[in-house]
């Protein structure tokens, strides 16, 4: 369905892109009696074509007419220059006058003149085409061709100059030369001169705030189903969150740490100036990635930038000849890291009796593995009889027609595919000149899904159309269109409700298979993968995205004042169909069982949101006296957001494959609704002032209102001061600049405010609902009594000192950049102070809590070259280095309780109990006192239990009031927060090979598994997967030194009390992304009129290595945070019960025409 959209729009995109160039080649010009320079120029200004020629050889003041109206370009040139004796020749946008051949050689009073011929050449000895080679004081002049070659009459002692867009302009003189040969530098300054900022762009040797850029480069080559997949790790302190590998998985945005334990807050996301979500965006439309770290850069934005701002850009058309790239791969992937469970029935049932007889003090014995399977020691010894005679049948119809099992099952091996695969295909056509200019692009990414039965398919389409019309040489008008579609299958599970993982660890025993003999799914498997094999289960969801934006610019005085706006719609629809019908299973032959039979139901989720938003600035922008510059900005936002949702849910299925609400006929019908709608309005100005660039200042502010606060809290301004100096540019700076070419100081001060509430708090809102009970024959309706709501509530307020330097070394080859910041969140929106109980109701929550945030980043870079094999070798090495910690001011806990915050925490602190190895025998275990951590049923310890440290010395283990003052025998073992999070790229090219290594890490983190942890196995509850890492690894006479203790399973000891002995330090360092590819020479691609073709070879998470892994590699050690997966469950179904992280090799091919 999608391939056939896409390929229409194609086909659209390419009949409106010949139309548009059609009409950049026609044109309509009437002059009369005018010299031919004028002409040339005309042409020039409107159509943005370029003249070049001698004129001791062509005389432009000869008087010409011409009146032509909707003419190709060589119509009027050959009517109008024939007559005139000159020859013209177009390359491109290149027009390359000559006198015609015998009037050339009549002229006997022209200068001596030869021809000299050369090529253009980059670093990488590759062909530089369109490159302008011009004789230097003169209009004479051509352009290279596709193997960077020209050919030039020149006079007797001329100068050449070659320029080229992103090159140092490079001059040869040709005295008695009749080859000259120009190898072009990259112009690496110019290339980066320019930083997206808010409203804006600047000089970045002119920046005073602290702000990273990240350009197109991040996204190339790699096959990623969303941007955050490829954005997470390259800017220092851009923190990104992803919960799991789901191709849909939208990420959290976090800058420079914790932002609030209130109302919490992300960084603002920005899409061409509008929030929007990076997850539906074509990773190929981007052209760079701005980060606002600071007060200073980010308080334009006021109450949204609060905690950094994101600024997305895409890219623009490119001028000139329509360029059309299509750029696809096809990627093989499979999970990073998949649970190695026994799958040996016998020995997993062995290590079950274990666990269960263990923790039932070795004095009871089970009857069932959980719900789905029998179990007796008969059954067991069985079990091993069967082993031992060779008899590899796993079920026996017992005579009375039911199933025995005794399978050797890998659920995971059921679950996933052995591989899946992905395709990613994106087509850009772009062109235009100054008058006009149109950029479209398309895209389809495709993935087959993880799982082997009723696999998670999913599908994204995005379309983008992009241009801009001058209508007048002051004014221009611009739209920036773009449409996405997603759509992904999530199977459900309907036993218990759960995900599939968490059910694989509750039912998903390898002692039950997952068929009977007459093709029944057994019950384990219905709780399990055999709900996916029946594949009736499921949420389907939709999600598109419409969004357009129609902006103007206008210039006046020169180009010094400038007046933008831009009004932007989006319509975003998330929609859902879930069905869930019971799943048939039998535990007795030509017995069908219905698992959860409660569900047969059929629900669709519309939701729907309106979001608008209008930006009107100017600036003024000078320089006085060469010395003073001046720029100053003033503008206005306004933003709103209408939200609804509508649920409608009705069981009595007549089918289970049904596909619609109308064929569910039953009784019971539920709908509900959601309604928000929220605006917010702020006026804005900026001011840069900058003496001989030596000296810079910049002020911002912002004064902001917002609809979700009471009307005598709604505004509030923001404001922030940021100043820099440039060392190296001062008259005393006489430093050798080799050894240091540059160096700025820097320093912000200012203030945001976090408007992140929900937008009623302030109000008492009234829920209606129904008794349960029966008045006067039906059940009435009724409203319920509002909570109370806060006595003042008001913006959160972060306020961001930073110091930062920027220094480069040996001429630039080597940079640094470098910030230390300290930020203060006040008035954090957290729970009210503790009220009695006479009171009636909670303590509503408000604006009580403080904390302040302190950190550093480090950014080092190094770009240099070597010659092999006669060949240039460029390469460039950049790392960053960020940490940060923060602490609690103020928060409302009088008694300084260890179950919440309080005032001093270190905010991620992790409490526990310090051990000493495990009791060794009866007599160490004598005067041993533990009641509060029972290690089997009734409380008896055991040799091979955990010894707990007495850490206060008063005789047992205890944990005194739960509070800082008295913890008991409870301290600060470690930190769940991330520290020293790091980056390093190695990158190179040689003889049209390039390569790229980028790793990305964490330095310094620790985790504790929490209860229902996969980490446990056995140890959590018996009938749980048993971990292949357990096997040798717990406590027994023979083992005492084991890492586990003695086997028993529902251990609170282990799975409920945090220890030293089982945190895990899950610091890690991975290889992001690896690419080698190769750029196909001009030579052998020229005739197909190719511009450029490429192809490489791209890997994404191919490898890693954890201080974890020591102890297992069950899990990626970035998914130990994940919890259960958030779009089936709350979260809190145990750690590590997620969709995984997915690696993948990717083949792809880029071609330009």
């Amino acid at each position: 369905m999608y391939k056939k959209i896409l390929l229409l729009s194609f086909l659209l995109f390419s009949f409106l892109t010949n139309a548009q160039t059609d009409n950049l080649q026609r044109i309509n010009i009437e002059m009369n009696n005018v010299i031919l320079k004028d002409f040339f120029s005309y042409i020039e200004k409107n159509y943005s074509y370029t003249f070049m020629y001698d004129n001791t050889e062509i005389n432009d003041n000869v008087r010409i007419s011409v009146n032509e109206q909707n003419q190709p370009i060589e119509t009027i040139l050959s009517s109008l220059l024939n007559s005139k004796g000159i020859n013209y020749e177009m390359q491109g946008k290149q027009i390359i006058l000559t006198r015609k051949s015998l009037e050339a050689s009549a002229n006997t009073n022209q200068p001596e003149r030869r021809t000299v011929n050369g090529k253009v050449l980059d670093e990488h000895g590759d062909p530089v085409i369109g490159a302008n080679v011009v004789e230097k004081g003169t209009t004479n002049g051509t352009v290279t061709d596709i193997e960077g070659r020209f050919s030039l009459p020149v006079s007797k002692d001329a100068m050449l100059q070659v320029s080229y867009i992103g090159y140092l302009t490079q001059e040869l003189a040709t005295t008695g030369k009749n080859v000259v040969d120009f190898i072009l530098q990259e112009d690496s300054k110019s290339l980066e001169e320019l930083v997206v900022v808010g409203y804006g762009t600047q000089k970045k040797v002119n920046l005073t705030g602290a702000v990273d850029q990240v350009t197109s480069e991040v996204f190339e080559n790699r096959s990623v189903a969303n941007v955050t997949q490829a954005l997470q790790g390259t800017i220092p302190n851009l923190n990104i969150s992803l919960d799991d590998g789901k191709p849909t998985r939208s990420a959290g945005y976090n800058i420079r740490g914790k932002t609030s334990i209130g109302q919490g807050g992300s960084a603002l996301v920005l899409i061409d100036g509008v929030e929007g979500d990076p997850a539906l965006l074509n990773p190929n439309d981007i052209a760079s990635v701005s980060v606002l770290k600071d007060a200073a850069s980010a308080a334009i934005y006021g109450a949204r930038g609060s905690f950094g701002v994101v600024l997305i850009t895409t890219k623009d058309p490119e001028k000139g000849k329509v360029s059309i790239n299509y750029t696809g791969n096809v990627s093989s992937q499979k999970p990073t890291a998949v649970p190695d469970f026994v799958s040996d029935g016998l020995l997993y049932a062995e290590h079950f009796r274990e666990a269960y007889y263990g923790w039932n003090n070795y004095s009871s014995l089970p009857n069932k593995i959980n719900k789905s399977q029998l179990y007796s020691d008969a059954w067991l010894d069985n079990f091993r009889k069967r082993r031992e005679q060779g008899i590899t049948d796993d079920i026996v119809v017992e005579p009375d027609g039911t199933y025995t099992y005794y399978g050797n099952v890998d659920y995971y091996d059921m679950l996933y595919k052995n591989r899946t695969f992905a395709q990613d295909h994106n087509m850009t056509i772009s062109g235009g000149s100054e008058k006009a200019d149109f950029y479209i692009s398309g895209r389809y990414y495709g993935y087959d899904g993880l799982f082997r039965y009723n696999s998670d398919d999913y599908d994204m389409l995005n379309i983008r159309a992009k241009g801009s019309l001058q209508l007048t040489n002051w004014l221009r008008i611009t739209n920036n269109m773009e449409f996405s579609n997603m759509t992904y299958h999530n199977p459900l599970n309907v036993g218990e409700g759960g995900s599939i993982w968490r059910n694989i660890a509750d039912e998903g025993h390898p002692t039950s298979p997952i068929f009977n003999p007459d093709g029944s799914l057994t019950m384990s498997a219905a709780y399990t993968v055999g709900d996916f094999i029946y594949g009736k289960n499921g949420i389907d969801t939709h999600k598109k995205v419409l969004k357009n934006t129609t902006g103007f610019s206008a210039m006046f005085l020169n180009n010094k004042l400038r007046v933008n706006g831009d009004f932007t719609f989006r319509n975003y629809d998330n929609n859902e169909a879930q069905r869930r019908v019971p799943v048939p299973y039998s535990v007795k032959e030509g017995v069908t069982v219905l698992l959860s039979e409660k569900y047969n139901d059929y629900k669709k989720s519309i939701r729907n949101t309106l979001y608008t938003a209008t930006n009107l600035y100017a600036e003024y922008e000078d320089t006085f006296n060469d010395a003073h510059y001046f720029k100053g900005m003033i503008g206005y936002n306004y933003e709103t957001s209408k939200y609804e949702s509508t649920y409608v849910q009705r069981n009595g299925l007549l089918f289970p494959d049904s596909e619609s609400i109308n064929l569910a006929l039953g009784d019971a019908i539920t709908t509900s609704a959601g309604w928000e709608k929220w605006k917010i309005a702020g006026a804005f100005f900026r001011l840069n002032y900058a003496f001989k660039d030596r000296y810079l200042a910049e002020l911002n502010g912002r004064y902001d209102g917002s609809s979700k606060f009471p009307e005598n809290e709604e505004w509030a301004f923001f404001p922030s001061l940021s100043l820099g100096w440039r060392i190296s540019e001062e008259s005393f700076w006489h430093v050798n600049e080799n050894f240091i070419s540059d160096i700025k100081l820097r320093g912000s001060y200012g203030s945001l405010g976090n408007g992140n509430v929900s937008s009623y708090n302030y109000m008492e809102l009234l829920s209606i609902e129904t008794a349960g009970y029966i008045v006067n024959g039906a059940k009435n309706k009724y409203t319920s009594a509002p909570d109370v709501i806060p006595r003042s509530l008001t913006w959160e307020t972060a306020t961001t000192t930073d110091i930062g330097v920027d220094m480069g070394f040996l001429g630039g080859k080597l940079r640094l950049t470098g910030d230390y910041y300290v930020r203060k969140t006040k008035d954090m929106y957290t729970k009210g102070v503790t009220l009695p109980d006479v009171f009636g109701a909670d303590s509503p929550k408000g604006n009580y809590a403080d904390m302040t945030t302190r950190g550093w980043e480090l950014s080092l870079s190094y770009n240099n070259k070597f010659t092999l094999a006669e060949k240039p070798f460029n390469y460039e090495i950049r790392g960053t280095l960020a940490d940060y910690k923060s602490k609690i001011d103020k928060y409302n806990n009088a008694t300084r309780s260890l179950d919440d915050y309080y005032e001093g925490q270190t905010v991620g602190e992790i409490w526990g109990y310090r051990t000493d190895g495990f009791f060794q025998s009866e007599e160490e275990i004598k005067g041993y006192v533990n009641t509060i951590i029972k290690t089997s049923a009734n409380g008896t310890t055991y040799p091979g239990d955990i010894r707990f440290v007495d850490v206060n010395g008063n005789g047992k283990i205890d944990y005194g009031d739960k509070t800082v003052d008295n913890p008991g025998d409870q301290v600060i073992l470690g930190n769940e927060e991330p520290r020293y999070i790091y980056s390093f790229t190695l990158s190179g090219d040689w003889n049209n090979f390039f390569f790229s290594a980028f790793f990305q890490g964490v330095g310094k983190q620790n985790w504790f598994p929490s209860n229902e942890s996969g980490f446990w196995g056995q140890y959590n509850r018996p009938y749980n997967p048993l971990p292949k890492w357990h096997l040798g690894n717990y406590w027994t006479e023979d083992n005492p030194n084991a890492y586990l203790p003695r086997y028993a399973g529902y251990t609170p000891s282990l799975r409920e009390t945090i220890s030293d002995r089982y945190l895990q330090n899950i610091a890690y360092i991975r290889l992001k992304n690896i690419q080698v590819g190769y750029t196909i020479p001009q030579h052998l691609i020229k005739r197909a009129g190719m511009q450029n073709v490429r192809v490489y070879v791209s890997g994404e998470n191919l490898w890693s290595w954890s201080p974890l892994y020591k102890r297992t590699k069950d899990w990626d050690v970035a998914n130990t945070f994940s919890g259960s997966d958030p779009d089936l469950t709350s979260g809190t179904s145990g750690d590590n019960y997620t969709y995984p992280l997915m690696k993948n090799l990717t083949l792809g091919l880029s071609i330009t025409f």
